[in-house]
């Protein structure tokens, strides 16, 4: 924890730059001027004053340090933001990513002068098909609610193709991601919430009542929300097939079933992976991502445009883009985000087989040994085998010391921990959701248990020291409904005018 000295000494090094400014300062020497001088537009469009601080180089360049050194990352501590995978990736796959055949090439460019580029498209779908036990792969939805929207205009393609037109609905199980819903109305269809059960499966019950001549699909996440696999899965498969209906698999993160299951074998028709969690790309940031969709038999005609398919006459093997029979059309620009599938092909490539089940292995033990270790601190709402995320609940801080999710929360960044997600899934009351990832090591993890249950204590022996919190952060807590309503973007002068 940072000590009350240390964080008075931070807060002086935080002075504005305007603060520090002294009149004549100079810190950069601009070079003589190489282009003919323009004239300036009219004075209408040119300001009096522009009062900019005046400070040193050095000045300058501890102030810009500083404050990068605000924005957490998994490279400054432990990030267990439940459901985003926010992991160690090797910086190898972005050397790679960012070699100059790569990153310098054009999407406009003939086919036969970006073979590489091309094989390795080639070669993501196909691993990403084998990986999934799917019959195809598209790569080009830039994340996931793109490849989620995807999914849904091919299940939608397909019910039309048949002449099926009253397919309207489509069920969801309330512990699903939270995009679901919006894809299928975007899709052009309505929606039912599925309720779960006492065990956090999807109730088969609801689900049997559920269905007719106007069921559409099924969009389920698998695990769930919850960090659960679905028991009944099998079950909820083979009764929306039944009944006429498409099964759709929010494969966003995959790191629980890699090596281990395939949703193909589980009944899915078509689901959709974020390279962005479980295949590299470091996550968050608003992008890159990546959000493959991934096809079954039914409805592999239907991937969106291009692909990249594999062609050999007499030896020689070319590689060239390509569109499916009944293809729904583009979800994105050429080939989607191009370094986001070189990273994938890197990671996988360098994992290989063994290595790509170790993901799931490692995340599961880790995510059920938190849930071991802490369960006596924090409620369990599903006192179960979890998968690669655990969901707590802080409902007996808040029931017996008045202590909320969001404190505990605010509290661990004292400690130098980013906060898990919180109050998702909504079907959890004061929920927190964990994911410790495959890459974490068992002396963070333990640091971690250590932390959270220093926090259950401190919430008993001391809850007002819960409700201030964070206290050596730059800044305290925020007003976040205020914050987020009436964003401050602009810094302003304490004194004279601020034009």
């Amino acid at each position: 924890m940072t000590s009350p000295l240390l964080s008075q000494l931070q807060q002086e090094s935080r002075k504005l730059l305007m603060d520090r400014s002294v009149e004549g300062r100079v810190g950069a020497t601009l070079p003589d001027l190489d282009v003919p001088e323009c004239e300036l537009p009219s004075t209408d469009l040119i300001r009096d004053d522009l009062p900019l601080p005046e400070v040193s180089e050095g000045e300058i360049v501890r102030y810009f340090t500083q404050i990068s050194q605000y924005n957490f990352s998994i490279d400054n501590n432990f990030y267990p933001l439940g459901s985003c995978t926010m992991k160690y990736n090797p910086k190898l796959n972005d050397l790679i990513a960012s070699m100059p055949g790569f990153s310098n090439i054009h999407p406009l460019q003939n086919d036969a002068t970006v073979q590489g580029a091309l094989q390795v498209v080639w070669e993501v779908q196909e691993y990403l098909t084998e990986i999934t036990g799917m019959a195809g792969t598209c790569l080009t939805p830039m994340a996931g609610a793109d490849g989620e929207l995807a999914g849904m205009l091919m299940a939608r393609a397909y019910h039309l193709d048949r002449g099926e037109d009253q397919r309207k609905v489509v069920l969801i199980p309330d512990s699903a991601h939270g995009t679901n819903p919006a894809s299928a109305v975007m899709a052009g269809f309505t929606v039912k919430t599925l309720p779960s059960d006492n065990e956090g499966n999807t109730d088969l019950d609801a689900l049997r009542e559920s269905v007719g001549e106007n069921l559409a699909g099924l969009m389920i996440t698998l695990p769930s929300t919850l960090g659960l696999f679905d028991r009944n899965i099998l079950d909820v498969t083979r009764i929306v097939r039944d009944a006429g209906g498409i099964v759709y698999g929010d494969g966003a993160n995959l790191n629980a079933l890699l090596g281990r299951v395939k949703m193909g074998d589980l009944g899915f028709d078509v689901i959709h992976s974020n390279l962005h969690k479980t295949f590299s790309t470091p996550h968050g940031g608003g992008g890159p991502g990546a959000g493959p969709v991934i096809a079954g038999p039914r409805l592999v005609d239907y991937l969106p445009s291009s692909l990249v398919c594999r062609e050999e006459d007499g030896g020689e093997v070319r590689f060239k883009q390509s569109t499916p029979e009944k293809s729904i059309g583009r979800m994105g620009a050429f080939q989607g985000n191009f370094g986001v599938l070189a990273r994938a092909f890197t990671y996988i490539r360098s994992l290989g087989g063994e290595g790509i089940r170790s993901i799931s292995d490692d995340a599961v033990i880790n995510a059920n040994y938190i849930l071991e270790k802490l369960k006596g601190s924090f409620d369990l709402p599903y006192e179960r085998v979890c998968m690669h995320e655990v969901v707590f609940s802080a409902r007996n801080l808040k029931n017996n010391c008045g202590v909320s999710a969001l404190d505990v929360a605010k509290r661990l960044i004292d400690y130098g921990v980013h906060p898990p997600t919180m109050y998702f899934p909504l079907i959890v009351e004061e929920a927190l959701m964990v994911e410790p990832t495959e890459t974490e090591s068992l002396e963070t993890l333990n640091t971690f248990i250590d932390i959270m249950r220093t926090i259950s204590e401190e919430a008993h022996s001391n809850p007002e020291l819960l409700h201030e919190a964070p206290h050596f952060t730059p800044n305290s807590r925020l007003d976040e409904a205020r914050a987020a309503r009436y964003p401050d973007l602009r810094w302003r002068p304490s004194h004279g005018d601020s034009e």
